[in-house]
């Protein structure tokens, strides 16, 4: 009798026992997933946030910790030193103020014709509207380095060499096709019937411009106004090579001669002269960095 009870197949267990395990493994497998991606999102975090720390603690450290074959990670001996030579070489404030000329009137100038031209591209059905979209396309294909000696040869016939109006033009050829292409977008995400019906309601079309469209498209023009503006700072190849006089470099150009030619490079000074100049892209990036990925989002939602 016993023999048989326990040959007898057992009855299949409840379903909601079997629905609550299945529950359970499926939570401990989207846990172990986002514990994963954790890990990999802290190894990324920490790969592009150690350039910086290791900028900025060597910029802090004496010049004997920084030359010590034993590598130290924070210094026992704090000091400002490096950030004080760096400020009293020569031509700092002159490359401070080149700098801030050269970014201020290339945001400017780029917001104010890439909007423009964003308006045409994406309100306006005129001949050969597709094409020059597709050469916008085409121009942000092209590496930045082949266009050094066309441009350098156009400014050269015109004297504008050695002038910061040259590296501005320069700076703007290299921009505008990304900040039309992003305007534009964000500019199609926004609907006609908007506009439209402020026109119904009596306002003429430069009132519904100034009072629908720029308004909707100001996160827009931030986010993109912001990338010109690291991008603009951060330029090196063109102000080099376009820059020959000292007193008309921008601060990347002046960072270069901190290496120079010798083997006794002054570390120290240069990482301090590096995190001067990553402060103003810094700050200008935390203040607006909300309405950045706002306005990137949205402008990337149209094609």
């Amino acid at each position: 009798m016993s023999t048989a009870s326990e040959s007898a197949p057992r009855p299949p267990a409840p379903a909601p026992v079997a629905r609550r395990a299945a529950l359970v493994r499926r939570e401990r497998r989207r846990r172990a997933r986002r514990l994963a991606w954790n890990v990999v999102g802290l190894v990324v975090f920490a790969t592009l946030v150690f350039p910086v720390f290791w900028m900025i603690s060597t910029a802090l450290k004496p010049d004997t910790e920084i030359n010590s074959l034993a590598p130290t990670w924070l210094s026992t001996d704090t000091t400002f030193q490096h950030f004080r030579d760096a400020i009293a070489r020569p031509y700092f404030w002159d490359t401070v103020k080149n700098s801030l000329i050269v970014v201020g009137a290339v945001v400017a100038l780029s917001m104010v014709v890439a909007f423009l031209a964003a308006v045409a591209l994406a309100k306006y059905r005129f001949t050969g509207n597709k094409l020059f979209v597709v050469l916008v396309i085409g121009i942000l294909m092209l590496p930045q380095a082949g266009l050094v000696i066309p441009l350098y040869v156009v400014l050269a016939r015109y004297g504008l060499t050695n002038e910061l109006m040259g590296l501005v033009l320069t700076h703007m050829v290299i921009l505008l096709p990304f900040a039309v292409w992003t305007l534009r977008g964000f500019i199609l995400g926004i609907p006609r019937e908007l506009e439209e019906a402020a026109m119904v309601d009596g306002s003429s079309r430069l009132g519904a411009f100034v009072r629908i469209l720029l308004p909707l498209v100001a996160p827009g023009l931030v986010a993109t106004s912001v990338f010109v503006f690291i991008t603009s700072w951060n330029e090196y190849i063109f102000a080099n090579v376009i820059l020959t006089d000292q007193s008309n470099h921008t601060l990347t150009v002046w960072l270069s001669y901190f290496y120079g030619t010798s083997r006794n490079v002054d570390w120290g000074g240069l990482m301090a002269a590096s995190t001067l100049t990553a402060i103003p892209v810094v700050i200008f990036f935390l203040l607006v960095q909300r309405k950045i990925a706002f306005g990137l989002t949205a402008g990337a939602v149209k094609a």
